[in-house]
């Protein structure tokens, strides 16, 4: 018997999985009004069946039995606990202090789980296509502040079908868009203190519910934009988070799965939990359980809003049992799955447990995000390091990808400097998060080009706008497949901050208006010309010739470092030229 909700001939099936809960109740909400249905235990899960077909029902669970958070145990019946298998829900999570307390009810302030069951969509086949160009945007901040966009749209879900939007995009000849996480979430703890809220979504606790926030039209909302976004050439990738869930650590709040079966989470041979997110608790992929609902999530999205894949935040997680194993499970269970087989998965190869950082280590298929290529590609423009260096880079990365060019190549992501504010800060500036500066990475491989931060100065600023030009140069010259983060195509800042995650403000809100249009036409053409010669990218490593910059051919010691400023490549279809000293990247 599946989780989740189940309408056939005329009836609504509820069930979900708790298996040492001592009772489980069905909760029905009408207004403020609370029916309770009593459930029936079948193995691990809880199941009751209702006449009568009630789609749009508001629905939650309570579970009784013992409270011993030390032995797993966080049965409250004062709890009202989300669905794990919701689809959609009434209303946002917000944090309130009564969440964590034992005996303090919540069904006043946790959404409800809404029974929709929408009819599934046949998925075409991916649009995307390997080597292709991935446009990573955040739904809220890209179009927040959008002129074109009509001001009910803006920051949700729906506005990305916007004809203005799709304009844009296809102007960069996106081949996909990758949608930083789109399910419901909670803000961390710390933040309603302060004054902030979560800008990123990477703290969910229904992995298949899409947040009202983004998403208030929900499952139809999403499949109309994959939709149109397909009808114009441009897949859809989601960035999904399964490796932990806003319950957080022992102090955290008790929504879902802890409340119905807490091991879910890893845990230490003391019982502890283990925390390789950095977030208070990994979701543990050795319980079989949580891998089947990680695939049902995944074949969730395909079903019933027909997207091109995913990108999986944090994904050694996928493969600890409890170490890193590239032949786990899941690999194998996504592979064999006729709805999943043929869609895009992006892993970010690392997370902060021990031996957490597996670049190039993933299954064949699999693309992966290379940040051996951003810092490279940062030092060799900083003046930190050699063309061999960069020519490896660009070449596909052979020295961690084999032949195989599995490499998602990037110069900037959202976590971490923008574009814009590599080339204009040397150091973080990030006290706007509240935590003294301390969070996010001190070392950026950035610099300020003679002045940290904004400048009137002429000279600073034409120097940023050269590095600028030739980075995107050296991006869109590069062999596998390519990601531009939303904004960095016309000079997107965030003064600085480096771990924007707390900033839903003007911050991580994309300034159209002020955009630099000049770095956003050099950026189309670029596109166009990598587009036009997308085919021919595959031969990079194999056909062609390298050459110094006065068009002799490189040879053994023209790699050596600090010697060479750049050289130049010429092949089949196409020809570019790096050059520090200019600084200049691009077509030949």
């Amino acid at each position: 018997m599946k989780p989740g909700v189940e309408i056939t001939d005329g009836k609504t099936r509820f069930t979900v999985r708790s298996p040492h809960a001592e009772a489980l109740t069905l909760c029905l909400f009408d207004g403020d009004a609370e029916q309770h249905v009593a459930m029936t235990r079948v193995g691990a899960n809880w199941t009751v069946e209702l006449p009568g077909e009630l789609r749009g029902s508001r629905y939650g669970f309570r579970a009784s039995g013992d409270w011993n958070p030390a032995a797993g145990l966080w049965f409250d019946p004062a709890k009202l606990l989300v669905d794990p298998y919701a689809m959609e829900l009434d209303q946002p999570f917000i944090f309130d202090a009564s969440l964590p307390a034992y005996g303090a009810d919540t069904a006043a302030i946790v959404p409800k789980a809404v029974v929709g069951l929408h009819e599934p969509v046949s998925p075409a086949p991916p649009r995307f296509r390997h080597g292709g160009l991935i446009y990573e945007l955040n739904v809220r901040g890209f179009t927040k502040l959008h002129p074109d966009v009509p001001e009910a749209l803006r920051g949700t879900v729906a506005a990305l079908a916007h004809p203005a939007v799709i304009a844009h995009l296809k102007r960069l000849h996106v081949s996909a868009v990758e949608l930083m996480p789109v399910v419901a979430w909670i803000d961390e703890r710390h933040l309603p203190p302060l004054g902030l809220s979560n800008a990123w979504g990477y703290n969910p606790v229904a992995m298949m519910a899409l947040d009202p926030r983004l998403c208030p039209g929900g499952v139809l909302e999403l499949r109309d934009a994959v939709a149109a976004l397909r009808a114009a050439g441009i897949g859809v990738i989601l960035d999904i988070v399964l490796n932990h869930s806003g319950e957080s650590d022992v102090l955290g709040p008790v929504l879902s799965l802890r409340g119905l079966d807490d091991a879910a989470y890893a845990k230490a041979p003391d019982g502890s939990l283990i925390n390789d997110t950095g977030c208070g608790n990994t979701l543990d992929f050795s319980n079989a359980a949580v891998r089947q609902l990680a695939l049902d999530t995944l074949r969730h999205f395909v079903r019933h809003c027909g997207v091109d894949g995913f990108r999986f935040d944090l994904a050694p997680i996928l493969a600890r049992s409890p170490g890193f194993a590239s032949d786990a499970p899941i690999f194998a269970e996504i592979a064999a799955d006729p709805l999943l087989a043929d869609r895009m998965m992006i892993a970010e190869p690392w997370d902060v447990g021990p031996g957490g950082y597996q670049l190039g280590n993933f299954p064949a298929g699999w693309l992966e995000w290379n940040d051996r290529y951003r810092d490279d590609v940062r030092r060799f423009w900083k003046g930190d390091a050699g063309v061999d260096v960069l020519a490896t880079r660009i070449a596909g990365s052979a020295d961690l990808f084999g032949k195989d060019c599995r490499s998602v190549n990037f110069l900037a992501a959202h976590d971490g400097f923008t574009l814009a504010d590599t080339l204009a800060y040397e150091h973080r500036h990030n006290r706007a998060n509240g935590e003294d500066n301390r969070d996010g990475h001190g070392e950026n491989f950035s610099w300020n080009n003679g002045a940290e931060g904004m400048t009137d100065d002429p000279e600073v600023l034409a120097r940023r706008a050269a590095f600028a030009r030739a980075m995107l140069g050296t991006l869109f010259v590069s062999t596998g497949t390519i990601m531009l983060t939303a904004g960095d195509e016309f000079g997107r800042s965030q003064h600085g901050n480096n771990n924007a995650y707390a900033q839903d403000n003007p911050i991580t809100w994309i300034d159209w208006e002020g955009r630099d249009t000049d770095l956003e036409a050099h950026a189309f053409k670029l596109a166009a010309w990598r587009a036009a010669r997308l085919a021919e990218f595959a031969r990079f490593a194999q056909d062609g010739e390298w050459r110094r910059l006065d068009g002799a051919p490189m040879h053994p010691g023209d790699w050596e470092w600090p010697r060479t400023p750049g050289f130049s490549w010429e092949g089949p279809g196409y020809a570019f030229r790096i050059d520090r000293n200019g600084p200049v990247a691009g077509p030949a």
